[in-house]
């Protein structure tokens, strides 16, 4: 019977995973305010910029009301990027290097929990929290150590 639950568990897993790819998404985490205009071409979609007090907010509109938000901090780094969609994004290339990371943590939170229930990761390299049903996904991811002074978790939105 172990076997059993084993491999239904790694099918799910496997299943959850390639549900992650579903939509081309936009910058890496981490990386620098250059591919924002390559992101937007990627996704076909217009670009809204807004300056805070500590960081600029690129925020690109594409097709099936999907809207990212890259957070890049004054030294020109996506420290934090936010996603609201009908279909859930590219965690891989939304979370460029930091999506091993990612993808560690979120198999060992599922393991052994057979549900669809968010995920809500908290490492000291990687905040991530992602939620939504069907045709409404949303979510963030930021590198707590790239926040700017003086921004506070709730102003990645």
């Amino acid at each position: 019977m172990k076997i059993l639950e084993k491999s239904f568990f790694l099918a799910l897993a496997s299943a959850v995973l390639m549900l992650l790819f579903a939509l081309p998404a936009s910058a890496s985490l981490g990386g620098d305010v250059a591919s924002v205009h390559q992101d937007q071409a990627h996704v076909k979609g217009t670009l809204k910029t807004t300056s805070a007090k500590a960081f600029t907010v690129h925020e690109i509109n594409a097709s099936a009301k999907t809207v990212i938000k890259e957070y890049v901090s004054a030294d020109g780094k996506v420290f934090a990027i936010t996603w609201h969609s009908q279909f859930i994004p590219n965690m891989q290339q939304l979370l460029g290097s930091y999506y091993q990371q990612f993808a560690d943590a979120a198999a060992t939170q599922r393991e052994g929990h057979y549900s669809h229930r968010p995920l809500n990761i908290q490492q000291p390299g990687l905040v991530f929290q992602n939620g939504g049903h069907m045709r409404s996904y949303y979510g963030r991811a930021y590198v707590p150590a790239m926040v700017p002074q003086g921004v506070s978790k709730d102003d990645i939105r």
